[in-house]
């Protein structure tokens, strides 16, 4: 499981040698700016990808600084180098294997002491280290004074304090990591010692892995501490190699279990917090000042009533306003393309038509449907989640989502399903165990995406009423529970508690919302673009070879016996499964009219409606599952959704005719 690739370190011991190319590894806790310091580092020289074989966002930026071209790569925000997530597991390989020249630890200033929790940990793992104390003016506004040299000197490491937002103190903070890089500026080691009782047996065991010469990767401390906590990664990577020293771990750490009467990862756990506690204490002064608006913000957002009207505000409000202004701005685009015309395969031939149409059909569905609804929500989303009120919606969603085994952030990627499941997907990558994302991507395609939306609007809305709309959405809701329910328990494993940094209320900044969202479109549209096109002139060409009426005559046990639709409704589920609003245009293509009541039932057309909504993700979502979790969850999870939707589609068709 580790990130270590031999070309990359040999390649990096050339260049330490000539000093001209380092490499420097931003770490810390999440929301304590280290996506501003990257950006500020880095500017438009950045490359969004994942970690070698890990599901996970890795951000590297390039920078030219006083005759030295750097590498910068934004490690995960995380609290600790446990392994209850992969960006914990991925952060602390790169650290150890990797070894960057120098890592630069982001705290933010206004909450010192619960960030040196990490800070502490870095300094086990002996990376050469730089603290940026970055937010100097957020604890400045809470009355916080820290005297930065007091805090060098009992760390001893160096401290650089910043306002990264503004782009104070970056330069100073390059030439410090420069200079520890390269040994100019002489930093001690630096050593945590706890309590005499635990530091003791750490020494013991240490001296144990050091006598057995466990060629690990980690140091020696480091090893000794993570077997007392009992970290299963180190733990099967220590047995493989030494029972004794397995041993040995487990009889200290019952030891001092016995003397504080508590597990001994959660002593350990505490005599970081008291070192914390002791060096906060040690180097900063707290002024008194009157309740802050941000302060009172964060009561009323997080209060047990006006928290979740607050909550829903926020969810309703960025929902109306992604299909607001989606919907205008796809209308916009797509008259902007009316006066490109399908070929017609009479005139041109069928090969011209079924590549120009495939490819004119897929390039149009990508940036009157994609483009339209995905950038202003990426751009809402960015802002209410850099002004900290998102962390606020996901903690009052909390309990909610715990019902289908999640916790409240899965309420950001469900959200964003709405607009469009593929991206949706993509963001689960906020959750911390694959079973979690595994559950919350099932929820999500269920979720009406827009082009679903249009397929609901277009059958029931114009010719049924807008009351079966509603119906329709209320029953999607009640089914992603359902379902998500039966998931829940068909799923092995343990849910995980929600732990999530409420930072400060803030406006939010204009550079970070820009370029978070077109970082996060940009990666949508280069996936999603090349899907379309080439689905597209794939149906195209089956159906020029008069594929789809067989495949309708094989449908119709379950089109037209089970759910009561007409017989063509196994071509039109088939061109959905590439674009749902398919469903709708193919109608109107065969029938030749938009007056689609004279030719199905109202019964049809809420059943047609509902089996569009949630009968299968569209090939780019399947795809995405394919992408993120592998072909057989990608699988299952789509035949989840045919089999729901006929069993409900079927049922529905019975109910709905003693209706009407």
């Amino acid at each position: 499981m580790s990130c270590h690739s031999p070309s990359s370190s040999k390649n990096r011991k050339v260049d330490r040698k000539s000093g001209k190319h380092l490499t420097i590894a931003l770490a810390g806790n999440a929301n304590v700016g280290k996506s501003v310091i990257f950006n500020q580092l880095t500017g438009s020289n950045q490359i969004i990808g994942n970690w070698p074989g890990k599901t996970v966002e890795r951000a590297e930026g390039k920078l030219h600084f006083e005759g030295h071209d750097i590498t910068i790569i934004d490690l995960p925000g995380i609290y600790s180098f446990s392994t209850y997530s992969l960006e914990e597991l991925v952060s602390r390989e790169y650290v150890a294997f990797e070894k960057p020249d120098v890592v630069v630890n982001v705290i933010d200033a206004s909450v010192l002491e619960r960030n040196l929790f990490f800070t502490i940990q870095l300094m086990e793992m002996e990376a050469p280290l730089v603290i940026c104390l970055n937010q100097m003016d957020s604890a400045k506004k809470k009355g916080i004074t820290i005297d930065a040299k007091k805090l060098e000197a009992v760390l001893g490491v160096p401290v650089v304090p910043t306002v990264a937002i503004r782009g104070e103190g970056m330069h100073e903070l390059m030439k410090t990591a420069i200079e520890v890089a390269q040994h100019k500026q002489y930093v001690r080691k630096p050593v945590v010692e706890y309590g005499d009782e635990v530091e003791t047996r750490i020494n013991n065991l240490a001296r144990l892995i050091e006598f057995e010469k466990l060629e690990l990767g980690y140091p020696s401390r480091w090893v000794a501490i993570k077997l007392l906590e009992n970290d299963p990664e180190i733990r099967k990577l220590v047995s493989s190699k030494s029972e004794d020293v397995i041993h040995a771990s487990e009889t200290l750490s019952e030891e001092i279990s016995r003397i504080h009467r508590e597990p001994c990862f959660a002593v350990i756990a505490s005599e970081r917090y008291c070192v914390a506690t002791r060096i906060a204490s040690d180097v900063q002064r707290q002024n008194l000042l009157k309740t802050t608006f941000s302060e009172k913000l964060d009561w009323v957002t997080t209060h047990k009533v006006f928290g979740y009207i607050i909550s829903i505000g926020v969810i309703t409000g960025l929902l109306l306003w992604t299909f607001t202004v989606g919907n205008f701005l796809s209308s916009l685009l797509s008259n902007a393309f009316s006066f490109l015309e399908p070929v017609d395969p009479k005139v041109s031939g069928p090969i011209l038509s079924i590549i120009w149409n495939g490819v004119f059909g897929g390039f149009v569905a990508g940036v009157t449907l994609i483009i339209p609804f995905v950038i202003p929500f990426y751009l809402v989303l960015a802002m209410i989640e850099d002004s900290g009120i998102l962390t606020r919606v996901a903690f009052m969603m909390d309990s909610a989502m715990h019902k289908i085994g999640l916790h409240g952030k899965a309420i950001i990627p469900l959200i964003l399903g709405f607009g469009c499941n593929v991206p949706a997907i993509y963001t689960t990558r906020i959750m911390e165990t694959r079973r979690e994302r595994l559950l919350a991507s099932f929820a999500i395609t269920f979720a009406p995406c827009a082009a679903r939306t249009i397929v609901i609007l277009g059958l029931v809305s114009v010719f049924v009423g807008i009351e079966w709309t509603l119906a329709l959405y209320a029953i999607d809701i009640l089914l992603i529970f359902a379902l998500g329910r039966i998931a829940l328990k068909v799923v092995p494993g343990k849910s995980t508690g929600l732990i999530m940094e409420l930072h400060s209320f803030k406006v939010p900044s204009l550079s970070v919302v820009s370029k978070q969202t077109w970082t996060r479109t940009k990666s949508i549209i280069y996936m999603v673009f090349p899907i379309y096109i080439v689905g597209s002139v794939a149906v195209q060409a089956l159906y020029a070879l008069g594929v789809f009426e067989p495949v309708n005559n094989a449908m119709s046990f379950i089109t037209v016996t089970w759910l009561g639709l007409p017989a063509i409704a196994g071509t039109l589920l088939i061109f959905g499964v590439i674009r749902k609003e398919f469903i709708l245009l193919a109608l109107v293509a065969i029938y030749n009219t938009t007056n689609l009541a004279l030719f199905l039932t109202p019964v049809q057309l809420i059943v047609l409606a509902l089996i569009g909504m949630i009968y299968i993700p569209c090939l780019a979502t399947i795809m995405m599952l394919g992408k993120e979790f592998g072909w057989k969850a990608a699988t299952i999870i789509s035949a989840a959704n045919i089999a729901s939707a006929i069993f409900i589609g079927g049922i529905a068709f019975r109910l709905l005719t003693l209706i009407f």
